[in-house]
């Protein structure tokens, strides 16, 4: 088996692809700034290697003597009062893990972008790999961030570098732990501070399975080509209604106007930035619920086998396990 080398170990989707990488024989190699590691891979038997994506020569060191690449980190918030720290490590952390690559060619690269940087359908159907999109249509600074990057993961392939590219939807399950946007809004359920909800919707699907679409893209991807690793879409009070059913927990039954909400976002972003607090209503997370986002991931499951876990059981796990860290009662 390959060596791997993967960048956002201490992350969520990180994590899980490492396991994934080790449980099926690879040796990994896993990148993290000084003392920040994962908890859920202290037993595991990979190696770490010290540097930060945002210096080109840490990374390049770091690579040393691996063959294959999983650039997982990224900057995922949807408040940040200096947006410039996203972009340092979205776009310009790809540029290095990329090039680091090149320098020591690396046999095959995954890079993990988002839905986020990808087009929506004008119609509301679920939006495939080949929705036309501009930086114009982009919501905030980490889709803007993430479509650039991935810009730059094309010219990497244009000059000839092997880059497969997967873009997860919403993924969900246990390992959580900061926790991202979406586990926070699990989080908040289970705590009641979910009276009442948007008319919105997101494709979810399970972490584990977001995981092995990445071990399968290293192994049947076409260079060059984007493969959306989701599932199931749902309306977020459809996924409400499952929580509800899982937790026991009842779920909001007002729907709230969008546009008294954008105003409250508005008001709270700004006194936010003023006092250097994260907003309650993260002003790009209300911009985002505007439109579904819902996606089609048929090409991975297709061409790449990708596996398809009931989103009940991603939200049951992801439920049990905040459960028992102490995020919820």
């Amino acid at each position: 088996m390959p060596i791997a080398f993967v960048t956002g170990a201490t992350g969520f989707i990180g994590s899980h692809v490492a396991l994934c990488l080790l449980e099926n024989g690879f040796t990994v190699c896993a990148l993290a700034r000084p003392g920040s590691r994962h908890p859920d891979l202290a037993a595991a038997r990979l190696e770490w290697r010290t540097g930060d994506i945002r210096s080109p020569h840490e990374v390049q060191e770091a690579m040393e003597g691996c063959d294959v690449v999983f650039h997982v980190a990224a900057d995922y918030r949807l408040w940040c009062r200096n947006p410039r720290e996203i972009y340092e490590t979205n776009v310009g952390g790809t540029r290095n893990v990329l090039d680091a690559a090149r320098i020591h060619g690396i046999e095959r690269v995954v890079y993990t972008s988002s839905v986020g940087a990808l087009g929506l359908d004008p119609h509301g159907a679920p939006a495939d790999e080949t929705v036309q999109v501009c930086l114009e249509d982009m919501v905030g600074h980490y889709k803007r961030s993430k479509f650039l990057a991935e810009r730059c993961a094309e010219e990497f392939v244009r000059a000839g570098l092997p880059v497969i590219m997967v873009h997860p939807s919403t993924p969900v399950g246990p390992g959580d732990r900061k926790p991202t946007p979406t586990g926070k809004i699990i989080v908040d359920f289970l705590n009641g501070r979910m009276p009442a909800y948007l008319n919105t919707g997101l494709n979810l699907v399970h972490v584990r399975d977001v995981a092995e679409g990445h071990r399968l893209a290293l192994e049947k991807g076409i260079m060059g080509e984007k493969y959306i690793l989701g599932n199931r879409d749902l309306t977020l009070a459809e996924i409400f209604g499952l929580l509800e059913k899982i937790s026991g927990i009842r779920a909001p039954r007002i729907l709230l106007p969008y546009a008294p909400i954008l105003l409250l976002a508005r008001i709270n972003d700004r006194i936010s930035r003023a006092v250097g607090v994260e907003p309650l209503i993260p002003l790009e997370g209300v911009r985002m619920a505007r439109k579904c986002m819902f996606f089609n991931p048929g090409k991975a499951v297709r061409e790449l086998g990708l596996p398809q876990t009931p989103v009940e059981t991603a939200l049951a796990e992801a439920v049990s396990w905040f459960r028992s860290h102490g995020y919820a009662p």
